[in-house]
């Protein structure tokens, strides 16, 4: 049984990552074919950082995407904190139900009608273009808020509630006990929370493509009118690039998970060592 459970995980791992190396090998090609290796060669990426019309718009995805991780981190981090303290059940489930819908929507679905609103919006206060980079900038956050806020929340509940209640005793504002005691508890999730929406908003297609005005062009909408004509391995060389920055992003982010678990875990141990030490000293006063 354990053979073929391995050789079944290898298929899966062979299925999933055979297009990504595929890729890596064909952005060092010598040709200018995307299926025939005719020797390693970097002409590709010299290609990729000639091409300002490119370079423009992975600066334009850059600008959006940072901004997008930026704003919904702060919104995202506020409302985690919002529903983790509200003490109505009814509607800590309506909330969550409220933020799992943008997760749950199809993207065609939310690009529509989002474009459909910033259309009437637009109109409705007599703007020259209803679409532009604004647009583009609340579409992202709207669909990177939920992500944020699952990754905050469970944060917050692993947090030990006497915390913030024992910094204000000892004089801190309730503003001061949430930045000094209850951030850096929750600052894990507060990072992984940024990666994610910094991932999400640089990988989006379709939304952007209903939001996007003109003048303002992403990445994937760039390589989505570049396929209309031909795809050169210089994508091969931009998409080998960007796929590093992410799993450098992803090394961080689970090496950052990987720290807390194991300093709540060092925790734990010290929690437990005091209650074995304290015991005997009540025993032998009594």
């Amino acid at each position: 049984m354990k053979p073929l459970s391995k050789i079944y995980t290898a298929l899966i791992l062979l299925f999933l990552f055979a297009p990504i190396l595929i890729l890596l090998v064909f952005s060092f090609n010598g040709a200018r074919s995307t299926s025939v290796m005719s020797g390693f060669s970097l002409h590709w990426y010299e290609e990729l950082f000639r091409d300002y019309q490119t370079l423009g718009a992975v600066r334009n995805t850059l600008i959006l995407a940072v901004s997008a991780a930026v704003i919904s981190t702060m919104m995202g981090t506020a409302a985690a904190v919002g529903i983790y303290r509200l003490r109505n059940r009814y509607l800590r489930v309506a909330l969550d139900t409220v933020t799992n819908i943008p997760m749950i929507n199809p993207d065609i679905i939310t690009g529509i009608s989002l474009m459909l609103m910033f259309v009437f919006v637009g109109r409705l206060f007599g703007a020259a273009t209803s679409l532009n980079f604004g647009t583009m900038l609340i579409a992202h956050v709207t669909f990177c808020l939920p992500y944020v806020i699952l990754q905050v929340l469970p944060k917050l509940q692993q947090m030990d509630k006497a915390l913030p209640e024992a910094a204000m005793d000892l004089g801190c504002t309730p503003l001061m006990a949430f930045l000094k005691v209850e951030v850096p508890e929750i600052l894990p999730g507060i990072v992984t929370g940024m990666i994610m929406a910094f991932t999400l908003s640089l990988d989006d297609f379709v939304i952007s493509y209903f939001t996007a005005g003109n003048g303002f062009e992403t990445l994937p909408i760039r390589i989505y009118d570049m396929t209309k004509k031909t795809v050169t391995p210089k994508m091969y060389a931009l998409a080998t690039i960007i796929f590093f920055v992410i799993l450098a992003l992803l090394l961080v982010s689970n090496l950052m998970d990987a720290d807390t678990s194991e300093n709540m875990k060092k925790a734990r141990e010290k929690k437990r060592a005091r209650r074995r030490n304290t015991a005997p000293s009540q025993t032998a006063a009594e």
